[in-house]
């Protein structure tokens, strides 16, 4: 169960900076599109929010401890925090899909473990994970269609 513990750790600490870096963006993006990513970044790190109390109420509920610092997420975590400037919405979302792939793989593997040790619970939560990051990596990818 250690093993789950910390690799859930991890993935919170991913959703933790993917939420500030998706709110940096939303902050900061420029460009013809602005009203329309600025909204869906919104929305996005809304979706992020909640994940984020999902995953750390659920290692409570398994009787884990979640992460809660931002050092601790900061040490933990495989997203770079974006920078503080103005950015042009092509690049946002070019970060966005590298970041959700990221989470994406990471919920991948957490659901296997859990499989393996027979932690449904855990197993159950990736399902539904997986199938938001696996739609939101197409929908992103097919805005930036030509």
């Amino acid at each position: 169960m250690e093993d789950i513990f910390e690799d859930l750790n991890t993935f919170l600490s991913d959703l933790n900076v993917f939420y500030r870096k998706l709110q940096n963006y939303h902050w900061n993006i420029k460009g013809k599109d602005f009203f329309v990513i600025h909204a869906k970044l919104e929305e996005y790190y809304d979706d992020i929010n909640k994940q984020v109390d999902e995953v750390a109420e659920h290692i409570l509920a398994l009787g884990g401890e979640p992460l809660g610092t931002l050092k601790d997420y900061l040490n933990e975590t495989k997203i770079t925090e974006a920078e503080n400037k103005k950015i042009d919405s092509c690049l946002i979302l070019g970060e966005i899909i590298k970041d959700y792939s990221t989470l994406l793989k990471d919920a991948i593997n957490i659901k296997k473990l859990a499989e393996k040790e027979e932690e449904y619970k855990t197993s159950a939560l990736m399902d539904t994970i997986i199938e938001d990051y696996t739609k939101k990596i197409w929908m992103i990818k097919q805005s930036m269609e030509k």
